[in-house]
């Protein structure tokens, strides 16, 4: 069976290393030119995608992947604070999570090595279809087309696959924008290093502003004591922090540091809690839209099974207020591919495998959408009350999310 992946972010990387492993033909094919081309949040995997990613890859990649891990058992409970920097509560005990946060570029490059010249960079996919042999076929801008007994789409919330299969968009803007950067723990004044201690936390302001502060130490809290292995492109502790604004007042321009620092000052943020933005390298700093399909999971995947079929972002396209996005791609990676290898028909394996990824896409947009809407409440005219109301909430998502 040959198999073409359109898309090597982490779900199709992931999809593409599993292929391998098992004997498959398969090439997957992204428009980067360079795997460490990506920005983003550091990606939280929980148990179960440690699990699925463990099938996927060989034992070697995931000791590397451990090693350049942070553990979230080594480091504080996560904090919520209100604008001004006041503790507000803490998230659940950690102490027994087998969780890790991993740089997204380290866990990109551990994947595409995995891959290794099954991986085609810098091909840029136009379209999908048929060959004249009733084949599914992939076109490209600049070569020849490709077909395959499988195309499998994992390209992301602009999937020209799932575009292709669904008749239209597979989801929409969440009404948030989202700015990201990156801030070593050294440069923050003291006062602030204690504010913000090795832990994770989130601040929500009124007028639909918030500020989450990533703490990614894969060094000092690496989840596998192995320097050897290590090769996180995080060398030592670093928050890497997330800020959010309802869509039509978010800020933009050529200086994003500088215009996101005043909307936060507009809207009464103290100066000190705005330190990890203030100190973050400035060429880190980036903005995007947050999209969502629907939590409903007869929305999601609106199509019969067939040997088109697409994953992850392409199909339950997840903010990234429950940390679970990447995590759920692995998983849909290590679902098809258990499916592929047990059903007797290629469609069979595409029905099977659509229908977890429905309940399992509408499980984790349910929770990154219940912290979208709380963060959108508080830009109502009841603003004040559901800033109030905040804290709480969201300890009881983090609950669930664990």
């Amino acid at each position: 069976m040959r198999v073409v992946v359109v898309g090597g972010g982490i779900g199709g990387l992931a999809l593409g290393a599993g292929l391998r492993r098992r004997g498959f033909e398969v090439a997957v094919f992204d428009r980067d030119t360079d795997v460490t081309a990506t920005g983003g949040y550091h990606i939280t995997l929980d148990e179960r995608a440690q699990s699925a990613l463990s099938e996927l890859v060989e034992p070697r990649i995931m000791r590397r992947l451990l090693a350049s891990a942070s553990a979230l058992r080594l480091r504080e409970r996560d904090a919520f604070w209100d604008r001004r920097g006041r503790l507000l509560g803490h998230g659940p005990d950690l102490s027994g999570s087998r969780s890790v946060d991993v740089d997204r570029i380290t866990l990109r490059m551990l994947l595409a090595e995995a891959v290794g010249d099954d991986l085609h960079l810098g091909c840029r996919v136009s379209a999908v279809g048929y060959d004249d042999d009733g084949a599914p076929q992939v076109l490209f801008a600049d070569r020849e087309p490709v077909s395959a007994d499988l195309v499998v789409g994992a390209d992301g919330v602009h999937s020209v696959v799932a575009r292709h299969l669904a008749g239209g968009p597979t989801n929409r803007p969440a009404g948030i924008i989202g700015f990201s950067g990156r801030t070593l723990r050294r440069d923050l004044s003291a006062a602030e290093q204690q504010r913000l201690r090795p832990r994770s936390g989130l601040a929500v302001g009124p007028h639909g502003a918030a500020l989450y502060i990533g703490y990614l130490d894969p060094t000092g809290n690496a989840a596998l004591d192995a320097p050897e292995l290590r090769m996180s492109m995080t060398t030592e502790p670093t928050y890497i922090w997330g800020a959010m604004f309802p869509a039509p007042d978010a800020p933009s321009g050529d200086d994003l540091q500088s215009a996101l620092l005043a909307k936060f000052q507009e809207r009464g943020w103290s100066a000190h809690t705005l330190e990890v933005i203030t100190r973050a390298a400035p060429d880190s700093v980036a903005r995007y839209r947050f999209n969502a399909a629907s939590t409903r999971a007869h929305d999601l995947a609106p199509w019969p099974p067939g040997r088109i079929t697409a994953l992850g972002d392409a199909v339950h396209a997840t903010p990234p207020t429950a940390g679970m996005g990447a995590g759920a791609a692995i998983r849909d990676a290590a679902s098809l591919l258990d499916h592929l290898s047990e059903s007797p028909t290629i469609t069979e394996a595409v029905g099977g495998f659509e229908a977890e990824m429905r309940q399992r896409g509408s499980e984790v947009l349910t929770l990154a959408m219940k912290t979208v809407r709380l963060i959108l409440a508080t830009n109502t005219p009841l603003g004040a009350a559901a800033t109030a109301l905040t804290t709480p909430l969201l300890a009881a998502t983090a609950r669930l999310r664990r």
